[in-house]
């Protein structure tokens, strides 16, 4: 198992080239949430950390529990990459029920809950706009990377997120699902996950 920080070139039919090697930057939907400091710290170790991203949505402070802010700056410590933000405009002093607010209701129909959209959708579909653009309806820069684990509902989840930036044009996975893991809990490296989750026991 490669050590954290280890740079790993990866070949692929896909990606910009560095060297003659061909190189994807490897997008960590990072929450702040257990599930996807375990993914970054599976990506890392399978792929190293040279091409890696934490995206990141930070949210006020009366809304995001200060531990939480906690464990995603340890987490990002320890893999030795930092945090990535893509913030809505305003978010040090808006929470979702001034978003709300601002549009005039927190759900249209069966659209998706606006806070939701407004504090993290928009500001992801601008980061990934900005710096991976598809081009010829793909985009051969980056895979996304989400936290979803092998429960039935998130398996859903996982299809609906492939399908959807799939037809975008951008390629997604999930290691919690697909790979082999070596890691059960951040316990293992040191860090206590958030509050509402110590119950987690290691390996």
């Amino acid at each position: 198992m490669p050590e954290i920080g280890e740079l790993r070139e990866i070949r692929s039919l896909n990606g910009s080239r560095r060297g003659g090697k061909i190189i994807i930057k490897r997008l960590i939907c990072y929450s702040g949430g257990h599930s996807s400091a375990k993914t970054a710290i599976e990506v890392a170790r399978k792929y190293g950390t040279k091409d890696l991203i934490l995206l990141n949505h930070d949210i006020n402070k009366r809304v995001e529990d200060a531990d939480i802010k906690r464990f995603k700056g340890d987490v990002a410590n320890y893999i030795g990459v930092p945090i990535t933000y893509a913030n809505m405009d305003g978010w040090e002093v808006k929470d979702q029920f001034d978003v709300c607010r601002e549009v005039g209701g927190f759900k249209f129909g069966a659209g998706q809950i606006l806070c939701t959209n407004r504090i993290k959708t928009v500001p992801f579909d601008k980061y990934l706009k900005e710096n991976f653009p598809v081009k010829d309806g793909i985009c051969e820069e980056v895979t996304i990377y989400y936290g979803f684990d092998k429960s039935e509902k998130e398996k859903g989840r996982a299809q609906r997120r492939s399908s959807i930036l799939g037809i975008r044009g951008y390629k997604t996975d999930y290691p919690l699902i697909l790979w082999d893991h070596t890691i059960k809990s951040t316990k293992e490296i040191g860090i206590t996950p958030p509050w509402d989750l110590r119950h987690i026991q290691t390996r």
